[in-house]
């Protein structure tokens, strides 16, 4: 009986998150495909001209970033050739050298000092939009003549306002923010690897 009582409760459960996450997604409109749009029409226009993109973020959104830059250095949908585009999430090395060194605001910071360019583009990813060191980078990148593009959530934080192409996902809950934000990963990629189809 009390299996039958735990099954119910996880079977509810499961289905009011499929419901939130539905919902999430049916509050994505015009706005969302016209942040796509943007953000790769960016990507795409920097690459073209040999420069790079680089994804940044913490948590869940530091996979994302590893994600997508995976994405795009082999492929997503289509063979072509492979693109300039990095994670600065993986470098155990200096993540940890930097976090040991140096305040943990600045983890991203120096790393976009290092590497980016004028420009360039940097996708920072934020579920909340105020991580002190997404914002640090921010102002690095753009200090460094480079591009941004926010992919946050809530009310977009202090993230949003910022960066040149801004997708807020229509969520205050972590866990859905998250979902809106693969979905956005995804058809960024998708338009990004259809410009450089062999």
């Amino acid at each position: 009986m009390e299996t039958d009582v735990t099954s119910s409760h996880a079977d509810a459960l499961v289905r009011q998150r499929l419901l939130e996450a539905q919902k999430t997604y049916q509050a994505l409109g015009e706005d969302f495909v016209c942040a796509v749009d943007d953000a790769a029409a960016l990507a795409i226009a920097t690459l073209k001209s040999g420069g790079g993109v680089y994804l940044i973020g913490n948590g869940g959104s530091a996979a994302d970033a590893q994600h997508w830059a995976a994405e795009l250095v082999g492929r997503y949908l289509t063979e072509r050739e492979p693109l300039n585009v990095h994670a600065l999430t993986v470098n155990s090395s200096t993540f940890t050298a930097l976090v040991n060194d140096y305040p943990a605001e600045e983890v991203f910071e120096r790393q976009v000092r290092a590497h980016v360019r004028q420009g360039d583009v940097l996708v920072a990813i934020s579920t909340s939009g105020t991580s002190a060191n997404i914002l640090k980078a921010v102002d690095a990148a753009q200090k460094q003549g480079a591009q941004v593009v926010a992919v946050t959530g809530k009310d977009g934080g202090d993230l949003a306002p910022l960066a040149e192409v801004s997708f807020v996902a229509p969520s205050h809950d972590t866990p859905r923010i998250q979902e809106a934000h693969l979905l956005f990963g995804h058809c960024f990629c998708e338009l990004v690897e259809a410009a450089f189809r062999v």
